[in-house]
């Protein structure tokens, strides 16, 4: 039996930690209202969120803090903002009925500053705490990955759904093969786009999509054939990124030299450089850190530039003590257009008490 007790023993020691470090406490409220903000956390969360009818329409029980606190901060807050909190978060666990569906969280947000700086700051903030642990460190940047499919020499529509699906590797690695020329497109797509006219033969209109719905449908699927594919060149330089494992130091000469072909990304590796040399600043050394290109693409996805996670080592049984990143396009989303640099983290107490 868990013994709630202690871990909340445990996120009081954490939470005053990130007060001392000049955060102010927040609360949010434990049901959150659906809709967009359950939009914004992603496949997986949407998937796992408990959901019910509220007073004021579909509303769902806190699948994590970030996503409120910054609603809170973009209509309320002003720049340069600190906060903290702690309270229980709520996810379906279908896949492992033995994790827990509510557990502690206890987090820290900050909003404005210098990205590379912040990011440095709180990364060396979240390192103290779970140091005195035997963690394993990995850090990433999606911004690195979002830059690079930005930057691809193929139709906006195809980019787009590259993007979406960044957090999908599976569905990511099968829209590249099928746009890199790898693979066909699937059969009824290949038969809806050769048909001279598609609406022949076909019954009554029926379901919520109208015939301009399906023919704007049909006319995207043409173009997309008609699209040349995406070179092998550039295929291979997103898989030189995704492939990517090294040591901080030796990614970002890596990363360099990727962007030697693929220029788009230079002002992401560029904010890469600034990182590493603020954390160096604060004693964590590049060469300690390992770095991994496809880092973060199965947590959150409002992150979109620095990624960082620590997991128990030797316990590949446990989800991650801590994981964190950047997330300004929710920021932007939130703020309806306004936006602000911002970065944050979180720590599991039960499974840190675990750990130790």
């Amino acid at each position: 039996m868990r013994d709630k007790s202690a871990e909340r023993a445990e996120a009081a020691g954490f939470l005053q930690a990130f007060l001392d470090a000049g955060a102010v406490p927040v609360e949010t409220d434990i049901l959150q209202p659906a809709g967009t903000l359950l939009d914004l956390y992603g496949e997986d969360i949407r998937a796992r969120a408990f959901t019910t009818q509220g007073p004021d329409g579909e509303a769902m029980l806190r699948p994590d803090f970030t996503v409120p606190v910054v609603q809170m901060h973009m209509a309320e807050g002003g720049d340069p903002a600190r906060y903290a909190y702690v309270g229980e978060v709520f996810r379906r666990q279908a896949a492992d009925p033995g994790r827990p569906a509510e557990y502690l969280q206890v987090g820290y947000e900050l909003f404005g500053g210098d990205a590379p700086e912040a990011d440095a700051e709180t990364f060396a903030l979240f390192h103290r705490l779970l140091s005195p642990l035997s963690t394993r460190v990995t850090t990433g940047d999606i911004g690195i990955l979002l830059a690079a499919v930005s930057g691809l020499a193929t139709s906006q529509a195809r980019k787009t759904a590259l993007l979406r699906h960044i957090w999908r590797p599976r569905r990511f690695r099968t829209l590249i093969d099928r746009y890199a020329g790898r693979t066909e497109a699937p059969a009824h797509r290949r038969d809806v786009t050769a048909r001279a006219d598609p609406f022949a033969h076909v019954g009554p209109e029926i379901g919520l999509r109208d015939r301009a719905d399906v023919e704007a449908r049909i006319a995207a699927l043409k173009a997309d054939a008609a699209e040349p594919p995406i070179s092998k060149s550039e295929v291979e330089l997103i898989d030189d990124i995704l492939r990517l494992r090294a040591p901080s130091d030796a990614a970002l000469q890596t990363l360099r030299d990727v962007a030697m072909d693929m220029p788009s990304i230079a002002p992401a590796v560029d904010g890469l450089a600034r990182r590493l040399e603020a954390l160096d600043a604060r004693g964590i050394a590049p060469e300690s850190l390992p770095f991994e290109g496809s880092h973060g693409r199965s947590t959150m996805e409002y992150y979109d530039g620095f990624v960082f996670s620590f997991s128990a080592a030797g316990r590949a049984d446990l989800p991650p003590l801590s994981t964190g990143g950047r997330y300004d396009a929710l920021t932007r989303v939130l703020g309806q257009g306004r936006a602000t640099p911002a970065v944050g983290g979180v720590i599991r107490p039960a499974l840190t008490l675990e750990a130790r």
